[in-house]
């Protein structure tokens, strides 16, 4: 017998199956294997077994070891497979995402991630009439035996997570598990105290990038082995190597946070239902804001719609309302709070209510510029513009990290008149405080958490009542179930619907309305102002209606004009070297590869290579190319994309090709 293996590598060019055999070893499609490799041991996963070999038999060395341990399930090599084909990713890249974070495991206990969260049994909560129907719906497909896809639709506070229970319930009385995936690590807490709480400690497991090497390859193993059966995580959940999937949950599903913008790039939505599809099972989309994607789905069939339109203690949804700061400006108003902003929170805090601040923009302001040449301070590595920090006093950028002193004069001009412009939480934080002193005011935003305890304690401080205000970034405004939130403000919505993207106004209507649902979850109505120069923009008029109908028809009318996603696809090509010819000619020669291969038809939808401008990495030079496929040719704009890269391959080309499908930033 002899078996097919990627040999464990990060070389493109070796990103192939290698023939070996298997002598009296027991290997199956899954297998971790120990095989010789040149002349050093290498670790490998079995893809295919074979009776026969085209490779001469004298070239063939036997597999040398197997891990059943840590080895993986046919499904899991098959998704691999399609993750390669699909995202023209290496099927190493593909295979690392579902395997365990470290290698021999050491003896000892194993470490728990979440030892400090002990409840009580918890009782299902009775459920409303549109929850029991929800429920049902959800339960049938689940007996059905094949494989089926929902997007339930439901208002803030309107029980989902109760109904995603009940299906959980479902699939374990099945003999079945299921993944419940977050947008956001900061939301596994509350999330982890529940499901402890229904289904006891040892049925749960957890997988998220802020656990611990050791934390995560012991999750790992105890869903391996089958001992846990619910796994909660953010994104890399929907890797957990469980043996039979009956449901995979993605709450909040229109979250950007779902799409992997690092190597390999991948779509959480699109794995999941590839998984399902292989388990029978059932994929479950949740949100308040649907994507346009996930609803234009759901109106052409492809999911099935359940709504739930009634909050779940029957609290109204809160009063919403626009602050044009043009007007608080003409009236003399130079704050960042506006006047009824001030007036709701002073009424909250009078009748011992909380607040939530959003601001989606961290540091103390956006930018440095000098006022008498106008030169920007950009980080040298990624040359994009550096956010001022007051705490610690320095410019930091924001995607490669790396912090720089705040210069006394212009490195341009030598002025002297350096001013910073824009406003991030540390301003809000700084500025709150000042209004409201005997008010405890906390920051939650990435600077402000030092590891996952220093979150959890953040918010077990608000939800205790120990805090009276919260600023954040949009971490504040994702799942967070606080029952005495009375008002929340947005500072500036034109943060996001400035950004040069065509999602600008969906991700803004989804934030506003996402952040506006902390408010009210209690007995008491809340408030949100929403502080704006554009309050006439359609985005935030449908958020304060809470129609998401009225911002979806006009929302895909623009688009089904553009041919954006849904209505075709997005393709980036990104080129990145250390030479600039080289990056430049190779940008260029895949254009003119792509229009041979499409013709005409590749006339208006390849565009011309371009200059990155936000990228991280060692490089010094990207370039990238925009392609706009039509509608149900993607895969075969991703399949020449590839052939491309690999003739560059073979030329030993320097310059390092990744592909990104329908990417959350364009910039």
């Amino acid at each position: 017998m002899f078996a097919n293996v990627i040999v464990e590598n990060k070389s493109n060019y070796i990103d192939d199956f290698f023939t070996y055999g298997t002598g009296e070893l027991e290997v199956k499609v899954g297998s971790k294997v120990k095989v010789p490799f040149g002349n050093r041991e290498k670790d490998g996963y079995v893809f295919s077994l074979a009776e026969n070999s085209d490779v001469p038999e004298n070239k063939i060395r036997d597999i040398l070891s197997v891990d059943e341990a840590d080895s993986l399930t046919e499904e899991i090599i098959s998704t691999a497979v399609w993750m390669k084909s699909r995202y023209a990713i290496r099927y190493f890249d593909a295979i690392r995402l579902f395997t365990a974070p470290l290698g021999p495991r050491k003896r000892g206990t194993p470490k728990d991630p979440y030892a400090d969260i002990t409840s009580d049994y918890i009782k299902p909560e009775k459920l409303t009439k549109e929850q029991t129907a929800a429920a049902e719906r959800l339960c049938k497909a689940l007996n059905s035996g094949s494989e089926s896809f929902f997007l339930i639709h439901g208002v803030t506070s309107s029980g989902k997570t109760e109904v995603y229970m009940r299906a959980i319930e479902e699939c374990l009385a099945k003999g079945k598990g299921a993944i419940m995936l977050v947008p956001e690590i900061s939301l596994t807490h509350q999330l982890l105290q529940r499901f402890i709480g229904r289904f006891g400690k040892d049925a749960v497991a957890v997988l998220h990038s802020r656990l611990t090497p050791r934390e995560r390859s012991d999750e790992w193993m105890r869903i391996r082995k089958g001992e846990a059966r619910i796994v909660i995580g953010a994104r890399m959940g929907v890797f957990a190597p469980l043996e039979k999937i009956g449901c995979i949950i993605l709450d909040e599903e229109h979250e950007a946070t779902y799409k992997a913008d690092m190597t390999p790039k991948y779509d959480t939505h699109e794995v999941a239902a590839k998984r399902v599809m292989a388990h029978k099972g059932a994929l479950i989309l949740g949100s308040a804001t649907p994507s346009v994607t996930s609803y234009e789905r759901a109106k052409e069939g492809i999911y099935q719609l359940i709504e739930l339109k009634e909050r779940y203690n029957k609290t109204p949804l809160p009063i919403m309302e626009t602050v044009d700061m043009r007007k608080e400006l003409r009236d003399g108003n130079r704050s960042i709070f506006s006047r009824k902003l001030m007036d709701c929170m002073e009424d909250a805090f009078d009748k011992g209510r909380q607040v939530i601040l959003l601001q989606n923009r961290r540091g103390y302001s956006n930018f440095i510029s000098c006022r008498e040449c106008g030169n920007v301070m950009k980080c040298p590595e990624c040359g994009i513009s550096l956010t001022y920090h007051k705490k610690g006093e320095a410019m930091v950028c924001h995607y490669c990290g790396r912090k720089y002193p705040v210069p006394k004069t212009c490195p341009s001009c030598g002025s002297k008149y350096i001013r910073y412009f824009g406003i991030g939480t540390e301003q809000v934080e700084e500025q709150i405080k000042a209004a409201f002193p005997d008010k405890k005011a906390e920051r939650l935003d990435i600077d402000s958490i030092k590891d996952r305890k220093e979150l959890d304690k953040i918010l077990d401080r608000f939800g205790s009542g120990e805090t009276d205000i919260l600023v954040g970034t949009q971490l504040v405004a994702k799942g967070l179930d606080f029952d005495n939130v009375g008002v929340v403000g947005v500072i500036a919505a034109d943060t996001t619907l400035n950004i040069p993207d065509y999602r600008s106004e969906e991700r803004t209507f989804q934030l506003v309305t996402q952040v506006a649902g902390r408010a009210g979850r209690g007995d008491e109505r809340g408030r949100v102002v929403i502080q704006t120069y554009e309050p006439d923009n359609y985005a935030l008029t449908n958020a304060v209606r809470n129609d998401f109908e009225g911002f979806f028809r006009e929302e895909t009318r623009i688009r089904s004009f553009l041919e954006y996603p849904p209505f075709g696809d997005m393709i980036m090509v990104n080129f990145t070297s250390d030479d600039e010819e080289d990056i430049a000619r190779a940008a260029d020669e895949a254009k003119e590869y792509m229009l041979k291969t499409f013709g005409s038809d590749g006339d208006h939808r390849i565009m011309d290579p371009k200059d990155a401008v936000n990228f991280k990495g060692k490089d010094a030079f990207r370039r990238y190319i925009l392609i706009k496929a039509p509608r149900g040719k993607r895969n075969e704009y991703v399949h020449y994309l590839d052939q491309f890269r690999k003739k560059l391959l073979s030329r030993r080309s320097d310059v390092n090709i990744t592909i990104d499908i329908n990417p959350y930033s364009i910039i």
